[in-house]
């Protein structure tokens, strides 16, 4: 089973690629503080260049990554996370499953309204951007932390998700737990999306879809 705070699962590379997060930044992250503790947590790599996010790292990287979205600064982002630690007792905050009910109140404290509305959402209260963000996060109700992620950039026709459970962390389509890789690499190669989808049991709007994005 996995451990989700300290068994790695990804490098800080693909962590940034699955989320849509500049690579500079995913680094700057993973060597800043917040409360005492990195904003983004890492375990040592069992060799240079191997995995070193674990999966509660993952949502802290999500989470930061959509405050960041909301236009936040950066200094703005690193007093989120540390006021939601102090107040959790939790140094793993960002992904403990309160983030959903009561952080939503202190990430809606931080945000500046005008820079929101200059970002081209006039018509949805802040609450609702913050509350539509986390609802890709996937709560076990055993544990307090996610059981997976489901990544926004994906339409609802071809869900595609992080759960540790599964491709070792990398991104799999939730309905099969088929790696996106796999199909993209099939795709790639040649052949077209009917003979993707007969080979890994999608329908062929799920493999044009997951081609779409990922690609």
């Amino acid at each position: 089973m996995i451990d989700k705070l300290h068994d790695a699962l990804l490098t800080p590379a693909d962590t940034a690629r699955y989320l849509g997060i500049p690579r500079s930044t995913m680094y700057s992250w993973l060597a800043e503080k917040a409360a005492g503790e990195p904003l983004v947590h890492s375990v040592p790599p069992a060799k240079r260049g191997w995995p070193s996010v674990p999966f509660v790292a993952v949502i802290e990287a999500y989470v930061l990554r959509s405050l960041r979205d909301l236009k936040l600064g950066k200094d703005k982002i690193r007093d989120v996370a540390a006021e939601i630690r102090n107040i959790f007792g939790n140094p793993y905050g960002l992904a403990d499953r309160r983030i959903a009910t009561d952080g939503i109140d202190v990430f809606v404290h931080y945000v500046d309204t005008d820079e929101l509305a200059r970002a081209g959402d006039h018509q949805m209260p802040i609450r609702e951007v913050i509350a539509d963000y986390l609802r890709y996060i996937v709560w076990d109700p055993s544990d307090a932390y996610p059981a997976r992620l489901r990544l926004r950039q994906y339409p609802d026709t071809a869900q595609v998700v992080i759960d540790p459970r599964f491709g070792w962390g990398a991104p799999v389509v939730a309905r099969t737990k088929v790696p996106v890789e796999a199909v993209v690499g099939m795709w790639r190669a040649g052949e077209p999306s009917e003979v993707v989808a007969d080979e890994y049991g999608l329908t062929v709007d799920e493999v044009e879809a997951v081609v779409r994005v990922a690609a």
